[in-house]
């Protein structure tokens, strides 16, 4: 079991940067794939990025090239750099293991504001 705590949003203007943190509970170097998702209100929950034990990384197509996802295993903890912040890009962003099962995370909420 694992228990997942992000921490970095905020509100920041179009162009800006955020970096969001996801601080695991324990060792994350045996979990399978860490990954970041986000919601808005009446939407489901959509991929951001993911990154796998082994090191593969994927974007999804709306962040290619502005986000960065990467994973610290000697902290426990995968982060988001997220560069050149498009309002649409405004909502709640959680932190996802996968380990046999899905673990998930609170969220922080993301603004940007135009």
């Amino acid at each position: 079991q694992v228990q997942l705590v992000e921490s970095g949003g905020g509100l920041v203007q179009a162009g800006g940067s955020l970096r969001l943190s996801c601080a695991a509970s324990r060792s994350i170097v045996s979990i399978n794939s860490m990954s970041w998702f986000r919601q808005v209100p009446g939407k489901g929950r959509e991929f951001v990025a993911t990154i796998t034990s082994g090191g593969t990384i994927n974007y999804a197509d709306s962040v290619k090239g502005r986000f960065t996802i990467s994973r610290d295993n000697a902290k426990n903890t995968l982060y988001l750099q997220m560069n050149s912040l498009k309002t649409e890009d405004t909502g709640v962003y959680y932190c996802h293991a996968w380990d046999s099962r899905n673990y998930w995370g609170q969220g922080t909420q993301v603004t940007v504001s135009s």
